[in-house]
Order: C-alpha cells, then sequence, then structure tokens
C-alpha cells in the first residue's frame, strides 16, 4: 500500500457494539491530509482491505480516527477489528480517498444519518465549525445506547438545536426524510449515509432537486452479487480463460485461479476493484459506477458483477 504505516494508540467503546480506533503515525512524520467525508484502507490480514471513515476534525495531522460497527454478518473485517487489534499494533493504510466530499460554500448543510453512517459527518461539521457555516443533523439508531459520539455532537453542536436524536426502538418516529428535504432552504446541501431502506427513501425525496446538492454514501450493496455463473472470462494480459460456475462470484472466481487482485468491500461500493472491459457486456451490480459509465461498458467492479454474455474480455 502507498499510505502510512499506523501505530494504533488507543481504542475506545462509543456505543454498543461500536469501537473507535485512534492511529497515529508509525514514525512519528505528520499523517497526510485529508478532506471532511474521507476515508483510508486499512490492510488487515489474510489479504483484506476494509474502507472507514475518517470520524476525527481535518484540521488534525497527529492522528486518523476511525469507529467499526461490530457487524452481525461480518465477512471478517469488522469481526477482527473487534477482537484482535491492541495499543502498539502497526497496520499498514492507504492515503485518505474522498468519495463523498463536503460541498464547503453552502448556506445550510443537511446531513441524514443512519447508525454507523454518522462516522463522516462528524468529520463535516467540524469543517463546517472551523468556516462558520451552518448545519443541521438527523440521527437516526435503535436505542440511546447504540447512539456513537453523541457528546461529541452536542459539542459542536454551537446553536444547540442543530442535532436531532431519533431512537426508533424506543417509540419514536423515524426521522421524515420527505420533510426533511422538503424544509431544506433553497440552495442547501443535503447529504445521507446509512442503511439501504433510508438511502432509497433520501433519493426518492431528493428526485427533484439540482444533483449536485444530493450526496450519498453507502456502507452495503443495494443489489444481490451476480453468482449465475455460466460463462467464461478471459484475461487479456495473461491469456488465462477461466470458467466462472454457478453460485460463484467472478471475484471468487478470479482468486481461486491465484489471480492477485486488489478488492475491498466485496459489494461494489468502493471502487478498489475496478477493472477494464475490453469485450462482453457486464451485468453491472455495484453502486460506484455511474449509469453513464455502466452504460459504456468499459469498466466494471468484479467484486460483485457478472455478465451478460458468453464471455467478457478483462483486461488483467
Amino acid at each position: 500500500m502507498t499510505g502510512p504505516q499506523l501505530l494504533l494508540r488507543q481504542l475506545r467503546r462509543e456505543a454498543e457494539g461500536i469501537v473507535s480506533y485512534e492511529f497515529v503515525s508509525a514514525d512519528g512524520a505528520p499523517l497526510p491530509p485529508f478532506t471532511a467525508g474521507a476515508h483510508i484502507d486499512l490492510q488487515l490480514p489474510g489479504g483484506l482491505l476494509r474502507s472507514y471513515s475518517l470520524v476525527n476534525d481535518p484540521a488534525e495531522r497527529h492522528r486518523y480516527v476511525v469507529a467499526v460497527d461490530r457487524a452481525a454478518e461480518s465477512r471478517g473485517g469488522s469481526a477482527w477489528m473487534h477482537t484482535v487489534p491492541r495499543p502498539g499494533d502497526r497496520i499498514a493504510a492507504g492515503a485518505p480517498v474522498n468519495d463523498f466530499p463536503l460541498y464547503e460554500d453552502a448556506p445550510l448543510s443537511v446531513f441524514i444519518a443512519g447508525g454507523i453512517g454518522i462516522t463522516p459527518f462528524l468529520a463535516m461539521a467540524a469543517r463546517l465549525n472551523a468556516l462558520g457555516h451552518r448545519w443541521r443533523m438527523h440521527y437516526a439508531v435503535r436505542s440511546r445506547q447504540r447512539a456513537a459520539y453523541v457528546q461529541e455532537l452536542q459539542a459542536l453542536d454551537r446553536t444547540g438545536d442543530s442535532v436531532i436524536l431519533h431512537c426508533t426502538g424506543e417509540d419514536m418516529e423515524r426521522p421524515d426524510i420527505t420533510a426533511i428535504v422538503r424544509a431544506a432552504p433553497a440552495g442547501s446541501h443535503l447529504y445521507c449515509c446509512g442503511p439501504n431502506g433510508m438511502l432509497e427513501a433520501f433519493t426518492a425525496a431528493c428526485g427533484g432537486l439540482a444533483p449536485q446538492r444530493v450526496h450519498l454514501e453507502r456502507f452495503s450493496a443495494s443489489q444481490e452479487a451476480a453468482t449465475a455463473g455460466g460463462y467464461e472470462v478471459q484475461l487479456a494480459r495473461s491469456g488465462k480463460t477461466l470458467s466462472v460456475e454457478a453460485g460463484k462470484t467472478l471475484l471468487d472466481t478470479l482468486l481461486d485461479a491465484g489471480v492477485p487482485i486488489q478488492y475491498s468491500c466485496s459489494q461494489g461500493i468502493c471502487g478498489t476493484c475496478c477493472t477494464p472491459v475490453l469485450e462482453g457486456t457486464p451485468d453491472h451490480r455495484d453502486d460506484y459506477l455511474t449509469d453513464e459509465e455502466k452504460a459504456a461498458n468499459r469498466a466494471m467492479m468484479v467484486c460483485c458483477s457478472g455478465s451478460l454474455t458468453p464471455r467478457l474480455v478483462l483486461d488483467i
């Protein structure tokens, strides 16, 4: 990886099932800067690469802070993070990348977060405070015990009424996303990060707004991975031809054949496994490529997508 070697300085329980990890530079040098909404990739054992939003203030150069939810159906990343790392451990990381940037000139930024989706918005709120710009937060959790960073949000809330907590399992109503969007003043920018149901409601509510005012980030896939199989994939650089069997993903087939390919989320969200397509028509199942990019069929996410044609030729 091209980023810094990180030293784990501290772990802290932020809420039920959520732990934060504070990293510093292993060699004492300033860490690469990042912008609000950015994430880093951590290299975990077994070739796992996992992306986590940076929670801390972007003005800080001495540390990176991420938070990890213990997923009920962990594919290895969150389970390892919750059981193995201890202060003093070293972990390789990529340089910060921002696929969910903050538009800093908006008269009002409206954030809608569900569960662990709160993480990118802490850095955004800190940045907007530094700029003297207004923001409002709607934060939905199942219970108060599951609400991470409440004290930090209260400290960031300079008006005293910018943070609205919705505890949906405590007879409190879910946030009315349609009403929130309708109430946003002209020129506001709206952001959402949370489970797919919340993102779908957000996308529908924002249908009449200019696309540049609407921002979302997923942490789970909106579609199932393609596992129908029944096609061949030819690797143009190596000359190998592999058969993708029913019940297996394209990524599984590549890995089983020993093909070195970088991947992270395995859900078509992060873009790590984006691979050029030379021939054939992919069955796109990702949430990373735009509709125009999918229609062009020049690239695909091999972690979750398959093929609509009997043969795919990839630039591998």
